[in-house]
């Protein structure tokens, strides 16, 4: 009997572990918010994680687009229209408007 009792605990120890590390090894995605106003990103650069979403929304009265060169392009945003990209790889992403190459950005993804 005290046997099958150790073995039971046992196991309910295991499951009860198995338990806690998945909930510890999946984070939460976080989404950051970049704002588009007078020819600028804010903020330029941004740290994120795999799995996390930055979405960019435009707050000029002109129109603006996000690109990064084989990564993702937005469509052509109105005043306060947004675009919205979820990241899958690591990696340095570097982006702009095509209509205004000036405004450029950095997303960090570790």
């Amino acid at each position: 009997m005290m046997r099958r009792d150790f073995m039971n605990r046992g196991a309910g120890i295991a499951a009860a572990t198995l338990l806690v590390l998945s909930f510890a090894g999946s984070a939460q995605a976080e989404t950051f918010a970049v704002s588009i106003d007078n020819f600028t990103f804010a903020p330029v650069e941004i740290k994120a994680k795999v799995g996390d979403t930055v979405t960019w929304t435009n707050h000029d009265d002109i129109p603006h687009t996000i690109v990064s060169a084989g990564k993702f392009r937005s469509k052509t945003l109105d005043t306060d229209n947004s675009f919205s990209f979820t990241f899958t790889a690591a990696g340095d992403y570097k982006y702009f408007c095509s209509l205004h190459p000036h405004m450029t950005g950095l997303i960090k993804v570790e």
